[in-house]
C-alpha cells in the first residue's frame, strides 16, 4: 500500500504503482476538486502540485508520488482563500466551473515562481489548460489580479510603521 502525502496528510491508499494519482484522489480519497478531463494529460483539468510543480494526474502514477508532497484544490487553501480563488469571484471567470480547479492549481504555480507575471507570461504558463466556456481573458485578468493582491499583502507586511 502507497503512502503518500496530500495535503499535509500523510495516508496509505491501496493501488496498484501504475494507477493515475487522479483516480487515487477522486475515487478514494474523495477529494473530486481535481477534475477528469481528457485522461491524456492534454486538457490541464486534473492538474495538482507536486512538490510545488503543476502535473496532470491523471499521467501521473501513484509510485511517482510517493515520498513527495501533494497538493490538491482542497489543499491550496484551507478556507478558500487564496488570493487566486478571490481573483476569480471578483473577474468572474467561472461559467461551468470544470476546469477551474486545474485552471487555478497551474496559475498557483506560476505565481510561486514569479510574483509579477507579464500577461505573455501568464498566457505562456497557462497553455494547455483548456476551458470550454472561453474565459481566456478573465482568467488572465485573474491571475494578475492575483499577482498584484499578493505583492501587495506580502510589502505590507514588510513596512516599517512609526512608533
Amino acid at each position: 500500500m502507497p503512502n503518500l502525502n496530500i495535503n499535509g496528510r500523510n495516508m496509505s491508499v491501496e493501488a496498484a504503482n501504475d494507477t493515475p494519482l487522479l483516480w487515487v484522489i477522486r475515487e478514494q480519497l474523495q477529494m473530486t476538486g481535481t477534475k477528469f478531463g481528457c485522461g491524456a494529460g492534454l486538457c490541464g483539468a486534473c492538474t495538482i502540485h507536486v512538490n510545488g510543480e503543476a502535473v496532470r494526474s491523471c499521467q501521473t502514477p501513484v509510485s511517482e508520488a510517493v515520498g513527495k508532497k501533494i497538493t490538491t484544490i482542497e489543499g491550496l487553501s484551507p478556507k478558500s482563500d487564496h488570493p487566486l480563488q478571490k481573483a476569480w469571484i471578483i473577474e468572474q471567470v467561472p461559467q461551468c466551473g470544470y476546469c477551474q480547479s486545474g485552471q487555478i492549481m497551474q496559475a498557483a504555480s506560476l505565481l510561486s515562481k514569479n510574483s509579477n507575471p507579464t500577461k505573455e507570461e501568464v498566457v505562456a504558463h497557462m497553455d494547455g489548460n483548456l476551458c470550454r466556456c472561453m474565459t481566456y481573458s478573465r482568467i488572465q485578468k485573474a491571475i494578475l489580479r492575483a499577482a498584484a493582491d499578493m505583492r501587495t499583502a506580502s510589502s505590507a507586511g514588510t513596512e516599517r510603521r512609526p512608533t
